[in-house]
């Protein structure tokens, strides 16, 4: 699907709150108009999506199912602050990162791991002196940044994600927070696909899998920024790109209410 296609489709839920352009990139000699939908709520929850191009089933979900999102979000009272597309030109291509080869994902923040000494990551226990917000990085991560910055942080915050290298039909979840709280919706994901329990999710860096499918690992994305800034209930849902689209919408749908109902205990 080529972006202004998507981008004519998103179009339709703009009844459902305010639908608007949080900032444009210019890729390729044109220009792509970055979207966020804001429906209001007591509590908020943030949802991104579309970081990497060649995982086409968050954003996809928000295109087709988003309607559904709301009904279940306004029932509860919660918010959605929801950026459905972050990767336009690489999810346009087909491609993991934007057309001019930049990755917009793990660049919000960086830690200080000695005095002077800065990282994106920690590996699984690293200490650190402290951290920063990055200023610098992808045109698409500095524009949601100066977006996410105009609010304050929400009551949770899911990012939805796939695993193109993994083989098979999976899913699991980056986490922060109390496990128990991610737990009931692990066990929903089970009765529609598998689960990644004790599996390799990243060879270079050396993660692997609990044997309930999480993994928690500070790597600079929007998930670990929320976390450092107080959102007490933030994820990367993954599912396989094997994994058939229809069966994507539905685990992407049971984490979409998982985390409004954890929003709303706020």
């Amino acid at each position: 699907m080529d972006y202004d296609a998507y981008f004519a489709g998103m179009q339709r839920w703009a009844k459902l709150g305010e639908l608007s352009e949080y900032g444009s990139v210019q890729e390729n000699g044109r220009a792509y108009p970055l979207l966020r939908l804001i429906v209001p709520g007591k509590r908020w929850l943030t949802v991104t999506s579309g970081f990497h191009g060649e995982e086409p089933a968050g954003p996809l979900t928000l295109l087709e199912r988003l309607g559904e999102v709301v009904d279940y979000a306004r029932a509860r009272d919660v918010g959605l602050r929801v950026y459905p597309l972050i990767n336009p030109s690489g999810f346009e291509a087909g491609t993991r990162y934007n057309a001019s080869g930049e990755r917009p994902n793990n660049d919000m923040l960086r830690y200080e791991v000695a005095p002077g000494v800065w990282r994106g990551e920690l590996k699984a226990g690293e200490p650190f002196v402290g951290w920063a917000p990055f200023t610098e990085g992808p045109k698409e991560t500095r524009a949601l940044r100066a977006d996410l910055n105009r609010f304050e942080p929400p009551a949770a915050a899911l990012d939805l994600h796939q695993d193109q290298g993994m083989k098979g039909r999976y899913a699991y979840a980056y986490v922060f927070g109390d496990l128990d709280a991610y737990r009931p919706l692990m066990a929903r994901t089970a009765e529609r696909m598998a689960i990644a329990g004790r599996t390799v999710v990243d060879e270079a860096a050396g993660l692997s899998s609990d044997a309930e499918g999480f993994v928690v690992y500070h790597d600079g994305s929007v998930t670990d920024w929320f976390q450092r800034t107080g959102v007490p209930w933030t994820a990367v849902l993954e599912t396989t790109c094997e994994t058939p689209l229809e069966t994507c919408h539905e685990v992407n749908l049971v984490w979409l209410r998982g985390f409004i109902d954890l929003a709303a205990r706020r």
